[in-house]
């Protein structure tokens, strides 16, 4: 009958350690574009959800409407932030290599 082995835990905790170390640094260096508005509004963001920047077409800013620029701001910044979950997905399903967590959905 196999007992608990805490030497066997204890590899399977820094190997889980050592993964999310990994995961980490690469999301930190991802960067993901969002745009909005036919590219009127394009955000750039980090893989940890950071914003680095934000590009208004001057075009869109001289309509003078304030409203749907604040809403091509919001879009602009979804879209990245969406892109970003879809990268992380990506990479945690690489570094799980098809084994399931219950609840994570990857």
């Amino acid at each position: 009958m196999g007992g608990f082995n805490p030497k066997q835990l204890q590899e399977l905790v820094s190997q889980a350690r050592q993964k999310y170390d990994e995961m980490q640094r690469k999301m930190e260096s991802t960067v993901v574009e969002g745009s909005a508005g036919g590219g009127g509004v394009t955000v750039r963001m980090n893989g940890t959800k950071h914003l680095l920047s934000t590009t208004i077409d001057p075009e869109v800013a001289k309509s003078g409407d304030l409203e749907m620029l604040q809403d091509l701001v919001t879009a602009a910044v979804n879209a990245a932030s969406q892109k970003v979950d879809d990268e992380l997905k990506s990479t945690m399903g690489g570094m799980l290599g098809g084994f399931q967590i219950p609840g994570m959905g990857f």
